[in-house]
């Protein structure tokens, strides 16, 4: 029996009630969690940390989830008045995490959040609220309320490759892709909008802007997790001696 490729999702700490308790908490969807076991990975939650993204070299992939606004300083940018006040220690500790993947060529999924920090590290920029670019709010009718629209994919792209030449998927955010820098735009909304983005070059980087997780889309987490179980880290044996002598490349 083969080995579970272990997953990291970037987690954030809310304010959270259950049972006696109703106190700051490190937490993550779990649907995402679920995305994960059911397409044969195991999931590790981590909590936002900016010290060191040593923790890497223990996982087989890494998962960005969605969330609050990037700070848009990180784009050179100042606030926009519909953006989220910063989180700073989740973008710190996300970023860091992301920067030290790319570097090892960890498989690397984000979402909607995730995927806008893909695009901060490949040097690109945000709309900060596209109802100012795009003239309507489609991609966030209302706060806590999913819209929902076509996805067209590049041929031959890793997100066509996973979903055909078109998607439906659901959408909730006020911020998107302006310059993709140097990551390649796979996947657009019929409005023109960047839905889709990954890097060629590596083994598995792909940005999605809608949330699979929400319409438990296992063709994605499928692919991802698959990716992971490819991970040079597979060639070790977990727990053998040998293994806890070995040095990892790259």
């Amino acid at each position: 029996m083969s080995t579970r490729p272990v997953i990291g999702i970037a987690a954030y700490h809310e304010q959270a009630r259950w049972n006696i308790w109703n106190t700051d908490a490190t937490i993550i969807q779990q649907s995402f969690v679920h995305g994960v076991t059911r397409a044969g990975g195991r999931a590790v939650v981590l909590p936002p940390d900016d010290r060191d993204a040593h923790v890497l070299d223990r996982l087989d992939g890494l998962l960005l989830p969605g969330g609050a606004d990037i700070d848009p300083a990180y784009f050179g940018q100042d606030r926009h008045p519909a953006t989220d006040q910063p989180s700073q220690d989740r973008d710190a500790g996300e970023l860091l995490l992301l920067r030290a993947a790319l570097e090892r060529d960890l498989p690397v999924l984000g979402v909607c959040r995730g995927l806008q920090l893909l695009v901060h590290q490949y040097g690109g920029t945000l709309h900060q609220h596209l109802p100012d670019v795009l003239g309507h709010s489609g991609h966030l009718p209302q706060e806590g309320v999913l819209g929902a629209h076509e996805v067209e994919f590049t041929a031959g792209s890793r997100a066509a490759a996973v979903y055909g030449p078109s998607a439906h998927v659901n959408s909730h955010h006020h911020q998107g892709v302006d310059d993709p820098g140097r990551l390649q735009v796979s996947g657009r909304s019929h409005d023109g909008l960047p839905e889709a983005v990954e890097d060629s070059a590596r083994r598995f980087v792909l940005g999605v802007q809608w949330h699979p997780e929400i319409s438990q889309d296992e063709a994605l987490f499928t692919a991802f997790v698959a990716a992971c179980q490819d991970t040079p880290l597979r060639t070790r044996s977990r727990g053998s001696a040998s293994a806890s002598t070995s040095v990892r490349s790259g």
